[in-house]
């Protein structure tokens, strides 16, 4: 892929031939000739690099410097200066600036200095992701994000893992229930002990009893020696129970006889023996609704509905998608050997502005595919699935509230009628009067 350099000079003929010089030299370039145009071309698009004069029309270059990084942290830059003074370099490292160059601009040194630039960019990303990598591993922290949604989860999972209690976990698939039971049972007294995982809704019935208590010679048909089970292999570490709404009704009976008593008796055994794991359980669907409906013990609902956490889905933790990135990024890159580093802004407000119905899951899948798709360092919409490209318009580049507040309207009612489109039953679904969602459909300019 190019690398990209967005040229600001004011005087046309420096501008054109410093454009048509990096041209040659394979850079994609594109120019601007005061601070507006450069900053209308960075809202557009990511630049790796900005070559800035400091003198220009409208405004200064080293402003105009700040301002593109705030746009864009990632971009680097290069300061054209008419006068080469200790007091005008300073200012440009403090700028931002990674080096200055003096006019009249001599094309052999700009062509070293943007070298330089690039190899250092890229040792410099590459060097951040392995500090933070090894950190990650060093903290042993698994759960990736900063934002208030996973921080009140985190807290609850951290009051609840020093116990020992039962725990169930509630969220839509793809949610992380699993790594959030692994990390309860890390954060937990017996973090030093097993770690076993059952699926409830994958295996006969027959086959889960004897995955989960165990099983003597004789005690199912076609098992020739002892299965142990979970409950005894763990120890005193954590049976995660995913899915643990379909097990069959019977099975929970035993289950609970194993909660309430600590106990459990192998298929074809006459005594029981005893159980100290900890029992982590996870659904999608709402365990009460499963027992109004019969399917789900009573009993066994309240003795794992005592210490519940819900585990929100990733449109309500949005802020904690470009750390999801850049950990799934780092993941990828490093199994397929490919040197991706990063995301592109534009990249990051598209995957912000997707519903995410897979949540994580979904994301990782969108991550994997787009590192095995990137000709570059930095992931590009185009490297994403199509399904993403097209799902919406990217958050808006504005620190605007009433702009960005304006879009996210627009943006979901457009998913609603898309779902919905009954205008009735659209507007009954967001809470709307009928007229009223005509007027907000007309204000906000929304193409039926």
């Amino acid at each position: 892929m190019p690398r990209s350099v967005l040229i600001v000079e004011d005087e046309p003929i420096i501008r054109t031939s410093l454009g048509e010089f990096l041209s040659d030299e394979g850079y994609d370039v594109v120019t601007a000739g005061n601070v507006a145009a450069a900053l209308q071309h960075a809202r557009q698009r990511d630049f790796q690099v900005a070559v800035c004069d400091v003198q220009l029309p409208d405004g200064d270059g080293l402003a105009l410097l700040r301002r593109l990084q705030q746009l864009n942290p990632s971009v680097s830059g290069l300061i054209i200066t008419a006068y080469a003074t200790v007091e005008n370099a300073v200012e440009a490292f403090q700028s931002g600036a990674f080096d200055y160059l003096v006019k009249p601009v001599i094309f052999d040194d700009l062509s070293n200095k943007l070298k330089r630039l690039f190899q250092y960019r890229e040792l410099s990303m590459e060097n951040q992701f392995l500090r933070r990598e090894l950190a990650r591993r060093e903290s042993g922290e698994s759960l990736i994000g900063s934002s208030n949604a996973l921080k009140a989860v985190q807290d609850a999972a951290r009051r609840v893992a020093v116990t020992n209690s039962n725990v169930l976990l509630v969220g839509e698939s793809g949610s992380g229930k699993e790594l959030f039971a692994r990390t309860i049972h890390k954060w937990g007294p017996k973090h030093d002990e097993g770690f076993i995982a059952i699926n409830c809704a994958t295996r006969p019935s027959e086959q889960l009893e004897a995955q989960m208590f165990g099983a003597n010679v004789g005690g199912l048909p076609g098992i020739n020696e002892e299965v142990p089970g979970s409950f005894r292999t763990v120890g005193g570490g954590t049976v995660y129970l995913d899915e643990v709404s379909q097990l069959p009704l019977a099975t929970q009976d035993k289950l609970l006889r194993a909660i309430e008593y600590q106990e459990f008796t192998p298929l074809g055994a006459t005594k029981p023996l005893q159980m100290s794991a900890r029992i982590v359980a996870a659904t999608t669907r709402d365990l009460s609704v499963e027992v109004s409906e019969g399917r789900f013990q009573v009993d066994l609902f309240y003795r794992l509905d005592g210490m519940t956490i819900r585990i929100p889905p990733l449109r309500e933790r949005l802020d904690d998608i470009p750390e999801l990135v850049e950990f799934l990024i780092a993941k990828h890159s490093r199994a397929m050997g490919q040197r991706v580093t990063a995301a592109t802004s534009e990249t990051i407000r598209t995957l912000m502005s997707a519903p995410w119905k897979g949540n994580v899951r979904q994301l990782d899948n969108a991550i994997e595919r787009a590192v095995m798709m990137c000709d570059g360092t930095q992931i590009r919409p185009n490297d994403l699935p199509p399904d993403l490209r097209g799902s919406d318009q990217p958050l808006p580049d504005t620190d605007d509230l009433r702009t960005a507040l304006r879009h996210y309207e627009r943006l979901h009612i457009l998913r609603v009628l898309n779902q919905w489109p009954d205008k009735r039953e659209a507007a009954k679904r967001l809470k709307l009067g009928l007229s009223s969602l005509y007027r907000k459909i007309e204000e906000l300019g929304i193409d039926l």
